[in-house]
């Protein structure tokens, strides 16, 4: 009898043995053995037993772990699809002062107050300037303008990155606060530090939350 016990032991321990990895519910199955076939006149002391009965709990919680960060990945591939399915190709608007020039660009400006006059300058990729617009006298608020694309001559630029910046003034004479956003096509969509990244005209990384508006596709 002892001897067919130990045959079963051991021939469970190799059958386990032979495995690359060795789970939770092989841990308990030997655990589990060595309680059955223990010698009685040597019981395993109530410290060993509360010892492996903490390595099968670490063991259990490692083996959940492994498995909520495979649920997370998971959930990432399928975000990454639903995202470029959902976003390349449509237009968002987004805070900045760099826009893509395609024929015309339009780009969003604020101001936190009444401005007696405002204007709005665009510097090429060399930062010269190529375009100054007077846009007069303006109330506080969100504003829009089209840019056509052409300089102070009347000539149409080339396509490519254009930098805006937007300068306001009061009645008497002192600066109005002014933030611009500008609009955009996805291009692309990349992950950095677990952090979800548009992509924008080839050029411009943003995130999710930074989309204030979410036009059709270009």
């Amino acid at each position: 009898m002892a001897i067919t016990a130990v045959n079963n032991s051991y021939n469970a321990a190799q059958s386990i043995s032979t495995k690359q990895t060795m789970g939770k519910d092989d841990f308990l199955k030997l655990f589990t053995m060595q309680l059955q076939y223990q010698d009685p006149l040597n019981p395993m002391s109530n410290t060993d037993f509360a010892a492996q009965l903490a390595q099968f709990s670490s063991l259990e919680q490692l083996s959940n772990i492994s498995s909520q960060l495979q649920n997370l990945l998971i959930s990432q591939n399928s975000l990454q699809n639903t995202l470029t399915s959902n976003f390349i190709g449509k237009k968002v608007k987004h805070p900045g002062n760099e826009v893509y020039l395609k024929d015309n660009a339009e780009i969003s400006y604020t101001l936190q107050s009444d401005a007696s006059r405002v204007q709005m300058s665009v510097y090429n990729s060399s930062g010269s300037l190529v375009r100054t617009v007077d846009l007069g006298q303006q109330t506080s608020g969100e504003q829009t303008y089209i840019w056509d694309g052409k300089d102070n001559n009347g000539v149409q630029l080339p396509e490519g990155n254009y930098q805006i910046k937007v300068d306001a003034l009061d009645a008497s004479g002192k600066p109005v606060n002014v933030s611009t956003m500008v609009y955009g096509t996805v291009t692309g969509i990349t992950f950095d530090n677990n952090i979800t990244y548009l992509i924008v005209d080839d050029s411009t990384k943003i995130q999710l939350s930074d989309i204030k508006e979410i036009k059709g596709g270009a």
